[in-house]
């Protein structure tokens, strides 16, 4: 290649610049809004004020009302409606305000927008994309903090997404709208403010739904993780080198479907793995997660899979939550009680 050559594609690259997770939130959904006439976002204060967080700013604006709709303030109402323009064609994404505020549609979630593809044989899926805000880490009250991702991927039918990166926030969501199949899409409200550099326009940009993605290689033993998590586990890692300790990340993005070749093969080059989330640990995802990886990996494990996850009350005032979350010191205790081998 010829330096003229190399300088050209200098220029074409596109430009990378630092944005936050909810700016890149905002770029999905424009660009979803205008490659699409039948995508629709609407929800609870999605339009003037431009969401509660301002994951919508701007776009009842620039594409118009229709386009970017305030709704009552009536979960399964949104919700139902969705389901309609669905059936006719439409493509909604619909904004749950906070996570526990998405409980008065989870009926319509689970008698009709997880079976409408099975209960029509295929002929009628249900392209919507169900945002909602969730987890802990803002100082918010109850109902303001829930991880509530394993009622949703206890539900087949639905997909269920979750970043914890810029990029992966802005092609996660591209991916989940052009997706025909129902998406629950978890936006970890403490990365909202999270910034990266990024571009939309490179290819990297749109992971596909389903694909895991190592954050880093180790030798000792295997974080598995997802969502608002991801932070807390990458800095566990860094503060286990000082004990000798050699820890890879591995980042989910999707709930379902879930990668299991690449978390089998992550945990089987350490031979031990931790699963860290926020939400109780009692019937959480981890549970899930924990006994995939003991049924494919059963061999090659030398210690039993932990978690370490929120405990199992319901979410702690305010004052409280830091004790309540998953930490590098509990993350760090568990990889300890792993008890591993020196090979």
């Amino acid at each position: 290649m010829t330096t003229a050559t190399t300088a050209a594609d200098r220029a074409e690259a596109p430009s990378r610049k630092p944005a936050t997770m909810a700016q890149a939130l905002n770029q999905a959904l424009r660009d979803s809004l205008a490659a699409d006439p039948a995508v629709h976002v609407m929800g609870e204060d999605v339009g003037t004020l431009g969401g509660v967080f301002r994951i919508t700013d701007g776009l009842t604006r620039d594409f118009g009302e229709d386009r970017c709709t305030d709704t009552p303030l009536a979960e399964a109402g949104i919700l139902g409606a969705a389901v309609g323009m669905a059936m006719y064609g439409l493509r909604p994404v619909v904004e749950m305000q906070f996570d526990a505020f998405a409980y008065p549609a989870f009926e319509q979630l689970v008698s009709h927008v997880a079976r409408m593809r099975n209960r029509t044989r295929g002929a009628l899926p249900l392209p919507i994309t169900v945002r909602i805000p969730y987890g802990g880490g803002i100082g918010g009250v109850e109902h303001h903090s829930d991880s509530s991702e394993a009622y949703y991927l206890h539900t087949p039918g639905l997909h269920v997404v979750t970043p914890a990166t810029v990029e992966d926030a802005y092609g996660l969501l591209r991916a989940s709208i052009a997706s025909d199949d129902p998406v629950i899409f978890l936006e970890p409200k403490r990365l909202y403010w999270s910034k990266a550099d990024w571009s939309p326009q490179e290819p990297s940009a749109v992971p596909p739904i389903g694909r895991a993605a190592v954050r880093r290689t180790g030798r000792t033993a295997t974080l598995v993780t997802y969502g608002p998590s991801l932070p807390v586990c990458l800095e566990a890692a860094e503060a286990a080198e000082e004990e000798g300790w050699d820890l890879g990340v591995v980042d989910l993005r999707s709930l379902v479907p879930f990668d299991e070749e690449t978390v089998a093969a992550a945990v089987r080059a350490t031979g031990r793995a931790v699963v860290v989330h926020e939400s109780s640990g009692f019937g959480g995802a981890g549970a899930e997660i924990a006994a995939r990886i003991t049924e494919r990996c059963f061999h090659h494990l030398e210690a039993p899979v932990l978690r370490v996850a929120g405990f199992d009350i319901p979410y702690p005032p305010p004052m409280l939550e830091r004790h309540h979350l998953p930490g590098v010191d509990r993350i760090l205790d568990a990889v300890g009680r792993l008890q591993w081998e020196e090979r």
